[in-house]
Parts: C-alpha cells; structure tokens; sequence
C-alpha cells in the first residue's frame, strides 16, 4: 500500500475515533443531566456498543497505519514530535480503558436502578466524575496529536 493511500485511511480512522469520543461524551453527558435512569441506562449502553464498532477498530487502525507510514518514510522512533505523538497516544490509551469500564458499570447501576425502582446510588455519581475527568486529558491530548501528526515540529 503506497503512503497516499495509508494517510488517507489513518485520516479516516483518526476522524472516526475522535468524532466518536466526542459525540458519545456528548450523548453521556446529556443523559447524566436528564437525570433520567431510562435515558442513562440507554445512551450508556449504546455508548459502550459505539466504543467496540468504532472505537476500538480505529485505535487500532491509527497505530498500523502511522507506523507503517512512519516505516515507508523512513522516520527514526526517537523523532521529537513522533516520540510525543506516540506518548499521548498512550495517554488516551490509558484514559479510555477505565473510561470504557466505567460506561458499563454505570449502565448496569442505571439498569439496576429501573429495575429496582431505586434511585441511581452514590457510586453512579463517583463513576461519572471520574469518567467527565478522564476524557479532558484524553481529548486535549488527541488535539496536541492533531497538531503533532500536522506540522511535525521539529524538537
């Protein structure tokens, strides 16, 4: 496969996995606000359904196609800006695993939640805070990726 076309498919993937972050974390958000179980528990499933479809396949995807991109031109691992890029590459890696745990363990306390007739328990609420502070360190450093994969600085 020629550079051209690997750009374009990691473009591709790097737009699908950050407009997915973003449209889910919406979606979560919106629905912790509802304050409505039956919303919470719904969009938190399909949350977590969209992070196996999308997410996961395009996390995959940015890491085969950049390295083998990397390979074709013949850029050394310790280029400052690849070295950064692939570090924060792992801060979101690390930030989205416990992210995904969190989604289900909040829609099954929300499901829990119907079908006792209960409210949501404090440990829903704990679940949330954590899960809104992963996804700024996750998004802010996709966004320095961006900028990373871009301009290549030179550092």
């Amino acid at each position: 496969m020629d550079y051209h076309a690997l750009k374009y498919i990691h473009i591709i993937s790097a737009t699908l996995l950050f407009g997915t972050g973003l449209g889910t974390a919406f979606h979560m958000v919106m629905a912790h606000f509802s304050r409505n179980i039956k919303a919470i528990a719904t969009v938190s499933r399909s949350v977590v359904l969209a992070d196996w479809l999308f997410t996961a396949p395009a996390v995959v995807i940015q890491l085969v196609t950049g390295g083998w991109m990397m390979l074709l031109m013949e850029y050394p691992l310790d280029t400052g800006w690849l070295l950064a890029a692939l570090t924060l590459y792992l801060i979101v890696g690390a930030c989205w695993i416990p992210v995904v745990w969190l989604q289900i363990r909040m829609q099954k306390l929300a499901t829990q939640a119907i079908e006792s007739g209960e409210v949501l328990p404090p440990l829903y609420y704990r679940y949330f805070r954590i899960w809104f502070a992963l996804g700024w360190p996750a998004f802010l450093s996709v966004l320095v990726i961006f900028y990373l994969m871009i301009y290549k600085p030179d550092f």
